[in-house]
């Protein structure tokens, strides 16, 4: 199973291609379109998210709200590109109506513009880079969910804080001043999965690990920069005596290791912790190097968030999803509902 996302953050709109899904999965639209509008929530967000009211719609794939096992096409329009389509209409638009220059430090400009030849207008860059493309994450991982829940199998998400800060009302408070600083926060988000049979992944390659493929694509995510599982990074603080879970007879009594051992579950939740650093589009730029000029100066501001912390925890929900429907699929195959339940439940019960 696999995930296709294309799109531009200020183009026609967002297009995905999930290929893989089992024949038989009851997909309930309004469920996606509701983690769409989750994603847009979120105290932080900016003003882009007042212009847009993502919704999908699907093109292929389903019938009737049921999965045909052909590949499912879905659109969500952007509704800023009618603002937008002198710059960026494939057609005719001209990318340099609105030139980028000023780079930001900690985004994709410079290296984008050095990589693919951009000169000195990194807008082709930021369009693509985008957290924008993550409404197309959100809304194929709403789909695998969907299909997880129906085999057993439940994700649920948190903010763990922001910027060091657990209270909820002291977070909103530490936003509002970033944003009277003109500043930006981040913050880390927990992701739990219920219901894993023990043996999803392997130990016998590298590249099949369960571990490995969370991380893959957890990392994969727009502003992340660690993820752990289990009590992660804390673990290498700790004695072997502390540090891993002991095994009764009647089952594990903690989950430091945060369900996968040797890159395999093993039937506790699995744990999930993925930390998102502050966005770099700043009010009050850093200090960079204008690429036309070279010379030096502040970076350029876009229409953006101050934190993005809740509403990130919808989007490493879903792509927790995916991840997790592309695992058992690897692990339990079946071309069928039917058969993946069969073959899910004949493992629960070894």
């Amino acid at each position: 199973m696999r995930l296709l996302t294309a799109g531009e953050s200020h183009g026609i709109g967002l297009i995905g291609v999930l290929e893989g899904l089992p024949a038989g999965a009851q997909i309930d639209i309004d469920r996606i379109n509701a983690d769409l509008e989750r994603r847009q929530r979120g105290y932080g967000r900016g003003d882009r998210q007042k212009i847009e009211s993502d919704t999908v719609t699907v093109m292929s794939g389903l019938n009737g709200g049921t999965t045909l096992a052909s590949p499912v096409a879905y659109f969500i329009s952007n509704r800023d590109y009618a603002n937008w389509t002198d710059v960026m209409s494939p057609e005719w638009g001209d990318i340099s109506l609105k030139k980028l220059s000023r780079v930001r430090p900690g985004h994709a400009d410079l290296a984008g513009i050095k990589k693919y030849g951009f000169g000195d207008n990194a807008r082709p860059v930021l369009e693509r880079a985008s957290a924008r493309e993550t409404a197309a994450r959100v809304a194929g991982g709403s789909m695998c969910r969907q299909v997880l829940e129906q085999v057993g199998v439940t994700i649920e998400g948190e903010v763990l804080h922001v910027c060091g800060i657990e209270d909820v009302e002291a977070q909103h408070a530490a936003i509002d001043k970033a944003r009277e600083d003109g500043d930006t926060l981040g913050g880390e988000v927990r992701v739990t999965v219920k219901g894993m049979p023990v043996g999803v992944g392997s130990y016998v390659e590298y590249d099949r690990r369960l571990d490995a493929l969370y991380a893959f694509y957890l990392m994969g995510i727009n502003a992340v920069k660690a993820v752990g599982i289990g009590m992660g990074s804390k673990l290498s603080y700790l004695k072997g005596s502390e540090a891993h879970d002991e095994i009764f007879a009647d089952g594990r009594h903690t989950n430091r290791a945060g369900g996968i051992d040797a890159g395999m579950s093993n039937g506790e939740d699995i744990v999930l912790t993925v930390s998102f650093k502050p966005i770099p589009t700043l009010m009050n730029g850093l200090r960079t190097v204008d690429v036309s000029t070279g010379e030096e100066t502040t970076a350029a501001t876009e229409r953006s968030d101050v934190c993005v912390v809740e509403a990130a925890v919808v989007v490493t929900e879903s792509v927790v999803a995916i991840a997790t429907l592309k695992a058992l699929l690897d692990t339990f195959g079946g071309d069928t509902m039917e058969e993946l339940r069969r073959r899910m439940d004949e493992r629960r019960k070894a």
